[in-house]
């Protein structure tokens, strides 16, 4: 017995001295790794030649679309996953813009069709990337695209929730700016009057135009419900 209890305290030390080391030493917590979009940058360096087509057609890019949007899409063709629906409104590259060595946005518009047109705004100074993918549509039921006064709905994708009343500032000045810039081949602004953002389940939230940084001359719609896509066949 008494040798028994001997083995019993002996124990007790041991693991006593082992909780203490422990305590001094925590074991280490690996980091989540860190998504490298380095690439992106060298498509984003001013030169004469560089365009929204060298990083939209960087075979990276549609990798990094395919995986960060994921979300159900009824806007537009419904038999496009969200994905093939971003290379659509991107089709026609326009501009790439980067600020502050760490935002950069993409534009782009539909082929045959830039009123519908597009824009990736990616943030690049967080451990996993936040990326928002805006399309432009054109309100069918509404003026002619080539009238004054027509209107179009954008349709917001994130590879993140957002908040429905609390974007971030760089992305709503990027929205801002590429709105209030004329569609490819028009005079006129475009008058977005209505916005929804979608959630990852494709789930809709309408929101005012102006809580995103859209340029609208119209009053707001005040539908809460989207109208059912409307397709523009592709030639």
């Amino acid at each position: 017995m008494p040798r028994r209890i001997l083995q019993l305290a002996a124990s007790f030390v041991m693991m006593a001295t082992a909780a203490g080391a422990c305590a001094q030493f925590p074991l280490r917590r690996e980091k989540p790794p860190v998504e490298d979009l380095s690439w992106m940058w060298q498509h984003a360096k001013p030169s004469p030649t560089n365009n929204g087509s060298a990083l939209t057609g960087d075979p990276r890019f549609g990798e990094f679309v395919a995986k960060n949007f994921t979300a159900p899409q009824s806007f537009w063709d419904k038999n496009k996953p969200l994905p093939e629906t971003v290379e659509d409104f991107l089709a026609l590259p326009g501009e790439i813009v980067a600020e502050e060595n760490r935002y950069i946005s993409v534009d782009g518009c539909v082929i045959h069709f830039c009123p519908d047109h597009g824009m990736m705004w990616i943030d690049l100074g967080l451990p996993h990337p936040l990326a928002v993918f805006a399309a432009i549509d054109w309100i069918a039921d509404n003026r002619p695209t080539d009238q004054a006064g027509s209107a179009y709905t954008m349709w917001v994708f994130s590879n993140r929730t957002l908040a429905q009343d609390r974007f971030p500032p760089p992305l709503t000045r990027s929205i801002a700016r590429w709105t209030r810039h004329p569609s490819p081949g028009a005079k006129d602004l475009q008058n977005i009057t209505r916005v929804f953002l979608i959630d990852s389940d494709g789930t809709p939230h309408p929101i005012t135009p102006s809580a995103i940084g859209a340029h609208n001359a119209l009053p707001p719609e005040t539908t809460t419900e989207p109208e059912q896509a409307s397709v523009k066949a592709l030639p």
